[in-house]
């Protein structure tokens, strides 16, 4: 009896095109990259969306710093996200452009529904603007009287806008989160959101007269769509949604949304508000990461100390960035790093770790071929620490703990060294080749558990024991 496969819908932020990626986007999209091929070993049934959000006045101001169009540089620098994306083995089913026609067509269409229906109103909106976090901030959020993130003072913004009502959504949106039916997580990110409703929820302008790039209201050729609800639309039409408030793709809703902290708020409010205003299904669930800091200090082209990806990549290889990247701090934590531990971590677990036990264990096999079966054959012993540690990755994979993933296959690469060590295989004795039988079983394992995180890395390793001869080392030593 065939069983029915499930859906899962995974999505990224769309980024903004105003600079190349950096660490911190490669970080989000890696992780949904390994969520994606999981579910897909799984068996279920992936969409997977990426994209890149081209509107609004940071790209105007990113534009006309650099002498170009607005056009030309989203232009060129989407090419570069979607060249990173390849270079990094991003498995993603589609790559939406906010600037394509299509998904242009379905905002202005969603905008006409909202104001016909009286949920968008002309007014007059004053407030304080941080033009990078393309954000309305209030006094509280400010330190010092300048944006945290940015370390600007924000704009103060008056003028006549089209205003959403944002305030009417507030105790439905409270009751969703508290009941997790809008789910957000790690908890502190719902607590975090959850108070923040607590100061209740104000209208908010979703249209601009000063920014010229952006999305035409329909019903008012002199105003451009404010950027985030041009961007969250992509979510929807990135799957093929054709602006049909009764009728959604078949892919929908998200089963998963990732993103960093900093773009929680506009995500957990006017995002389903906008959802709930057209009476379309909520995503299930938001899982909100943390930052990364260089050496303890924030990420800043300023000071200098940017990492980028395509710098490591020609360090540590495609899948050596992949890995540092997810084992460097528990997912949904703030993680520290730097060139240096990057460094040793790379040399320790990829170079001297894993790559060294494949050479020692296919070297002993193409010595000492056993007759190779499914199982161990040396009293469940190791059968015994393959099982505890497939069950403990399967449930860190199962609650996004990517990190605790790894941690469980590196401690059966651990586990595999000190069995080599106790049993000594390369000394001719009546357990030998079951010794070797056993090790290639363990490594056949940690090669599929390692297939979502690094696919290429474990494809090497299955060809390697297929075939029963050494190659390249996987992770020189650097």
């Amino acid at each position: 009896m065939s069983t029915k496969k499930k859906k899962f819908y995974i999505t990224t932020p769309i980024y903004y095109v105003n600079d190349q990626p950096h660490i911190g986007h490669s970080y989000t999209t890696i992780a949904a990259d390994v969520l994606a091929r999981y579910r897909r070993i799984q068996k279920d049934k992936v969409f997977f969306s990426v994209g890149v959000d081209e509107h609004g006045a940071k790209i105007e101001e990113a534009a006309e710093k650099k002498g170009k169009t607005p056009k030309q540089l989203c232009d060129e620098n989407s090419k570069i996200f979607e060249k990173i994306w390849q270079d990094l083995n991003i498995s993603y089913d589609n790559f939406i452009r906010t600037t394509d026609p299509y998904h242009k067509k379905i905002v202005q269409k969603v905008l006409k529904i909202l104001y016909n229906q009286g949920i968008i109103y002309k007014g007059i909106y004053e407030g304080l603007y941080c033009v990078g976090c393309e954000q309305y901030k209030t006094k509280s959020d400010l330190v010092n009287g300048k944006c945290p993130e940015h370390q600007t003072k924000p704009m103060v913004v008056k003028e006549e806008n089209y205003i959403f009502k944002l305030s009417q959504f507030e105790n439905i949106l409270r009751e969703k989160i508290e009941k997790d039916e809008f789910e957000i997580r790690p908890k502190e990110r719902k607590k975090e959101v959850l108070q923040f409703l607590k100061n209740g929820l104000q209208d908010i302008s979703i249209s601009r007269q000063r920014v010229k790039w952006g999305v035409v209201l329909p019903f008012d050729k002199a105003h451009t769509a404010y950027v985030w609800v041009d961007a969250f639309l992509n979510y929807l039409t990135v799957i093929g949604w054709d602006g049909n408030a009764k009728k959604f793709p078949k892919f929908w809703p998200p089963d998963l949304q990732l993103m960093s902290k900093d773009i929680l708020r506009v995500h957990a409010t006017i995002w389903p508000a906008l959802l709930l205003a057209l009476n379309i299904p909520l995503p299930k669930k938001l899982f909100v990461h943390g930052y990364f800091t260089i050496d303890t200090q924030k990420m800043s082209k300023t000071i200098g100390n940017v990492i980028w990806p395509n710098e490591m990549i020609e360090k540590f290889g495609v899948d050596g960035t992949r890995y540092l990247l997810l084992s460097a701090c528990p997912f949904g934590r703030d993680g520290d790093i730097s060139r240096e531990k990057l460094l040793e971590k790379y040399n320790a677990d990829l170079a001297k770790g894993l790559g060294n036990l494949t050479a020692r264990v296919i070297t002993l096999t193409a010595k000492n071929p056993p007759a190779r079966s499914r199982y161990s054959v040396s009293g469940g012993k190791v059968n015994k620490e393959i099982k505890k540690i497939q069950k403990n990755y399967k449930q860190a994979m199962d609650e996004f703990k990517l990190n605790s993933a790894l941690e469980e296959i590196w401690k059966l690469i651990g586990f595999c060294d000190r069995y080599i060590e106790k049993e000594k295989p390369w000394e001719q004795k009546d357990n030998q080749l079951s010794v070797i039988n056993d090790l290639l079983i363990a490594l056949s394992n940690i090669a599929e558990m390692l297939e979502p995180f690094l696919p290429e890395t474990s494809e090497k390793i299955l060809k390697q024991i297929k075939s029963k001869s050494k190659g390249k080392p996987l992770f020189p030593r650097i």
